[in-house]
């Protein structure tokens, strides 16, 4: 009786969602978050209930070190196209939102236009400690906030490492934000992040620093000729933009716009997404791998012993690999 009560819960849920209810949203993201094993089971019955509502949004992800600009940016680019008739989601990526609490709660302030539209929706990245953790609740968030209606979705990460690909992973269109000059122009070229972007946008192109922006514009662009673009049928720009004044917001747009009509064209849009699906499922058995040697007590009272000996050096990893892996079966 139970598990009845509980299915027909979240048929209201998806009810409301599809209805475009900011509550129900937020009450189904907080499911797909949850570890407790039975709201795990209702999520998964939930995004599969919504599937259908699902994939139709743009998904756009936004990197750039910190000091950027993101933050501003993302309420610039937000507000602009919500005053032309979109809805638009905002969620983070931050493996380190367990110690910080996550990108977008500490600079949520400087998203107040956004966070005050009843056509935005903002959600910062769970606190569950691990990348592929909360790449995976992210995704979920994702097709959640598409089945409630909005056709933007934004996807924030710090800009370190592992979660940019992550990002870009997930998303169709990958945004890198520089700052200008600074003794440190090609800072991305160091970091591979350039090998991911679909384009750089330098921000803070505004007073004296329109000068400087031009310039550093000009080193990536000849950057990138050294380099392989990411698809044969789009060759990454460099833009300039300030998202304080709001010049070049319109143009940063038109491009994500012209990159979708390029991939459409060619079929790679399609294939894209779907490779997307099948590195999410595999991202989401590894997961749930991880969960069951962690979650089931004779289990992880058995890891900890095979620990033990490979720290001891009685035990070859290869060897402990192999009887973690029986215990899964």
């Amino acid at each position: 009786m139970v598990e009845k009560k509980a299915s027909l819960d979240v048929k209201s849920l998806a009810r409301d969602l599809r209805g475009g209810s900011r509550a129900a949203l937020a009450r189904a993201i907080t499911l797909v978050e949850s570890r407790r094993g039975d709201h795990q089971a209702l999520a998964r019955e939930l995004v599969q209930m919504l599937l259908p509502e699902t994939g139709k949004a743009v998904r756009v992800g936004i990197t750039g070190s910190p000091g950027v600009g993101k933050s501003t940016t993302i309420d610039a680019l937000g507000m602009y196209l919500i005053e032309r008739g979109h809805k638009v989601a905002v969620l983070a990526v931050d493996p380190s939102s367990a110690r910080s609490g996550g990108s977008i709660l500490g600079d949520k302030t400087r998203m107040a236009r956004l966070s005050a539209s009843d056509d935005a929706f903002i959600r910062p990245s769970p606190a569950s400690g691990t990348l592929g953790g909360v790449a995976a609740k992210t995704r979920e968030a994702m097709l959640l906030c598409e089945a409630a209606g909005f056709d933007l979705v934004l996807v924030e990460t710090v800009g370190i490492g592992q979660s940019e690909t992550a990002v870009s992973d997930m998303t169709d269109f990958f945004l890198a934000l520089m700052l200008p000059g600074g003794g440190d122009e090609l800072q991305g070229i160091k970091k591979g992040l350039v090998e991911l972007a679909d384009m750089i946008a330098i921000n803070k192109a505004d007073g004296d620093n329109l000068k400087r922006a031009n310039i550093t514009a000009a080193d990536y662009r000849g950057a990138l000729h050294i380099l392989t673009p990411r698809s044969e049928h789009w060759h990454p720009p460099v833009e300039t933009y300030s998202a304080l004044t709001g010049d070049g917001i319109a143009k940063l747009w038109q491009k994500i716009l012209d990159h979708r009509t390029a991939m459409n064209a060619s079929g790679e849009f399609a294939a894209r997404r779907r490779e997307q699906q099948v590195k999410w499922m595999w991202s989401m058995l590894e997961s749930r791998m991880l969960s069951r040697l962690r979650s089931e007590a004779p289990v992880r009272t058995k890891v900890r012993e095979i620990e033990a000996e490979v720290a001891d050096g009685h035990l070859t990893p290869a060897l402990a690999a192999e009887q973690i892996m029986e215990l899964l079966q």
